[in-house]
């Protein structure tokens, strides 16, 4: 994969499941210790894990794996990518032994934010950034 990012494929899972003019619902799955290659997201977006996983994301030029998301069945997150630009690109992989699947719903509307917000989520898992205060 080139650090270019306009070859970085917007699609933020492997199976568009619905769309429609106001969200695009899509699955991701990953096997065991499989990885989902870098992707961009362009749109406000939810994240839904009907059961629990363990990942671990990488952004495109960092040389380490850093974001871990443990999730537990019914994990929701939320991000705010914000109008001005896409998130940066990133990848994701599996960390368990067994098959994984997510749901991202993304919200097609224009963001009300022009920036990036930070992620929220419930209370059905955890959002680690290592090395972040």
């Amino acid at each position: 994969m080139s650090d270019n990012p306009t070859q970085v494929p917007q699609a933020p899972g492997d199976t568009l499941i619905f769309e429609n003019d106001r969200v695009r619902v899509w699955t991701m799955t990953l096997p065991p210790g499989g990885m989902f290659d870098f992707h961009e997201h362009h749109h406000d977006h939810v994240v839904i894990w009907p059961n629990a996983g363990r990942v671990q994301g990488q952004e495109l030029g960092d040389e380490d794996w850093g974001i871990v998301q443990h999730a537990e069945p019914g994990f929701v997150l939320y991000k705010t990518v914000g109008s001005a630009k896409p998130l940066n690109p990133h990848r994701i992989r599996n960390l368990r032994d067994e098959e994984v699947t997510h749901f991202v719903i993304e919200l097609l509307e224009s963001s009300p934010s022009a920036v990036e917000l930070p992620w929220t989520h419930n209370d059905r898992g955890q959002f680690i950034f290592p090395g972040r205060t």
